[in-house]
């Protein structure tokens, strides 16, 4: 379940006031009481908590920062200080995060990872759910309907042919039917990426002329896109290995392994051009990026230069 935006808009509304004046007895009885009302307020409220918090330990790292935000909210009034608060939430994600998201799928959707965050659920039916990381996904589940709308990021399904309800995933450019085994879903900006680990999927697209599904395979992985789904050689990277905090790559190039694991870690990480096509094969923690980074510059000709704590980026080996 996912609250109204405009219950999301009060909850920022209660807390922005809360915040104001926290000595204010009957203003905090009267926030009890909107909670009270209705489980998506409270829903609400609790997410923008999380929200606040999260955004209160980032800020923490850059100096003075925090004060800053303080000082400007309690500054403006009430109407202003919420376009702080939504500006913070910008500007923690696309600046000191380096990433495009405003945060907002995170918390408005029902299950949901923070960056370099994973987790696993078991679903209703007993399909077991893995969320990678800066995922977002909803889900409808009923006697009539078994329903995973990837929002964004990256899943790992196992289900098995247990119920005449078929499991479906819906993504931005296509619905995906799991018959039964295990898949990994990654929605990007311009397809959605399928690999079938084991067992059987149908991909489904509403606007093929013909109408026809397309059958995967174990073993076989497909870009998928609104009008065609197109098969592509094995990838050079196990697509489900992330479930198990790994990265297992086969001769993938230096640039594109350092995209993905950028994933996993907050601002930018990237290479100089003349290393870019370095190859490297190996199996690699995610659990901590920066020894992840340190074991390359054991590997390969190159070294690891922090300019701050959210930009990385290797270079030649001098």
């Amino acid at each position: 379940m996912k609250p109204d935006p405009l219950v999301v808009r009060q909850a920022i509304s209660w807390a922005l006031r809360l915040r104001n004046n926290r000595a204010n007895v009957r203003l905090q009885a009267q926030c009890e009481h909107w909670r009270a009302a209705h489980g998506e307020h409270e829903l609400a409220w609790q997410r923008v908590q999380a929200l606040q918090q999260e955004l209160s330990s980032q800020l923490t790292t850059i100096p003075g920062a925090q004060a800053a935000l303080e000082n400007s909210a309690q500054g403006l009034g009430r109407r202003q200080a919420l376009k702080v608060l939504s500006g913070a939430v910008l500007m923690g994600s696309a600046a000191w995060m380096g990433r495009d998201l405003t945060g907002w799928p995170r918390w408005t959707s029902d299950l949901a990872t923070a960056t370099g965050e994973r987790r696993s659920v078991q679903l209703p039916d007993g399909t077991r759910l893995q969320l990678n990381t800066d995922t977002a996904v909803d889900l409808n589940f009923s006697s009539q309907e078994r329903l995973i709308t990837l929002v964004r990021g990256e899943i790992l399904v196992t289900c098995g042919a247990v119920s005449p309800v078929p499991l479906l995933v819906n993504t931005r450019h296509s619905v995906l039917e799991g018959i039964d085994g295990r898949f990994a879903v990654r929605q990007d900006r311009d397809c959605t990426r399928l690999t079938v680990v084991s067992g059987n999927v149908a991909i489904h697209s509403p606007h093929r002329a013909d109408g026809l599904s397309t059958q995967v395979h174990t073993g076989e992985s497909y870009r998928v896109q609104e009008r065609r789904a197109i098969l592509t050689p094995s990838p050079d990277m196990d697509m489900g290995a992330w479930a198990d905090g790994l990265i297992v790559t086969r001769g993938i190039r230096l640039d594109e392994f350092l995209a993905e694991v950028g994933r996993y870690r907050h601002g930018y990480l990237g290479c100089s051009a003349d290393i870019a096509g370095l190859r490297l094969s190996g199996v690699f923690r995610l659990e901590d990026t920066d020894k992840l980074l340190a074991v390359l510059a054991q590997t390969l000709p190159v070294q690891v230069r922090y300019r701050t704590r959210w930009w990385v980026s290797l270079e030649h080996l001098a």
